[in-house]
């Protein structure tokens, strides 16, 4: 086993995906169960997602779930991952994470995206557009500005109670957001556990071009994804069927549907449409699955390789079960120490 591993941190991100038969209110009430068994396992931050008209997804206002993240635990770090600056006012964003950190100071992150919404009816309802993203380095810096008291021109608008709170920020990439995490000084969160060259080449070019802030002193690299962890790999794969299935059948149908339980083999996949089919396949080469064993080898190298500070997993699954279980068995694979 991989010493890097231990030297890492390792964080969850939950999405509250829904389950086929299971209402939203559910998933959302997983997602704080996750929590705390995640704080429990000694895993060090959790976020929640946002998404929007999407019947796949309960995780629609991440600051309120954040919130309720928060109350339910007591060491863990909290956060986002993240809000889309696109589809709010940065003074909004400034004013819901000011008072996040009062009521739990020390403990919450601010992750931002760039993404605007899934498909043009969303987009218009939540008044904004696919070009939406072009601006997010300004409401980016006009976001921090807030935190660091310096107002809006003209009239100099200030966000209470952000004005003065140190809240960690980390940009999703997404295109040109890691260009834009290491103008603004800020942490890099990044998908991509195949390890391809393109994700490694905007790493460097993060830390090449970083400039020190007053959040971040040095380069800071998140590396997210997927992984499952089982008794067997054919089990740990099966874990992440429903996720890659789902995914699939957004790219080709335009709905991101409810996890359904795994399919029972090959036949299932085989049957599906090509384009859907190379969606799928491709989704599950970019998740980490196996044995404990295995999944530290291959975390291991992946982490070797990227430099990684931290790694955030990302798994669904319908099997809510094995999905905790694989919660436990990479957190023995990370070393981490349990909280009481």
């Amino acid at each position: 086993m991989s010493s890097t591993i231990r030297t890492t941190q390792f964080s969850v991100l939950d999405r509250s995906r829904t389950r086929e038969g299971h209402p939203p209110a559910a998933a959302l009430r997983d997602t704080v169960d996750l929590a705390r068994r995640a704080e429990k396992l000694g895993y060090h931050r959790f976020w929640v997602s946002e998404h929007h008209g999407v019947p796949g997804v309960a995780g629609s206002a991440p600051t309120v779930l954040a919130a309720a993240v928060a109350s339910a635990t007591s060491a863990i770090r909290v956060g986002t991952g993240g809000v889309m600056l696109p589809n709010h006012r940065p003074l909004l964003v400034a004013e819901e994470f000011g008072v996040l950190e009062s009521l739990f100071p020390g403990r919450i992150d601010m992750g931002l995206g760039r993404s605007v919404g899934f498909t043009g009816g969303i987009r218009r309802a939540l008044g904004t557009d696919k070009d939406a993203a072009d601006g997010f380095g300004a409401q980016l810096a006009e976001l921090l500005g807030y935190f660091a008291g310096r107002g809006t021109a003209p009239s100099q608008v200030h966000a209470w109670p952000a004005e003065g709170l140190r809240v960690p920020a980390f940009v999703l990439a997404t295109g040109a957001g890691a260009r834009i995490a290491a103008e603004a000084g800020l942490a890099l969160v990044i998908g991509d556990f195949r390890g391809r060259q393109k994700m490694l080449d905007a790493i460097d070019a993060y830390r090449e071009a970083f400039r020190p802030s007053g959040m971040w002193e040095r380069p800071y690299v998140v590396i997210s994804g997927a992984v499952a962890v089982a008794g067997t790999a054919e089990r740990a794969r099966r874990l992440l069927l429903p996720e890659a299935r789902s995914l699939a059948y957004s790219r080709t149908h335009g709905v991101f549907p409810p996890l359904r339980p795994a399919e029972p083999g090959p036949a299932a996949v085989a049957a599906l449409p090509e384009r859907e089919r190379g969606f799928y396949e491709d989704a599950l080469a970019g998740q980490l699955h196996g044995t404990q064993e295995q999944v530290a080898d291959a975390l291991g190298t992946l982490i070797e390789r990227s430099a990684a500070d931290e790694v955030l997993v990302t798994t669904s699954s319908y099997d809510r079960a094995a999905l905790v279980e694989s919660f436990e068995g990479l957190a023995e694979v990370a070393g981490l120490t349990a909280r009481a």
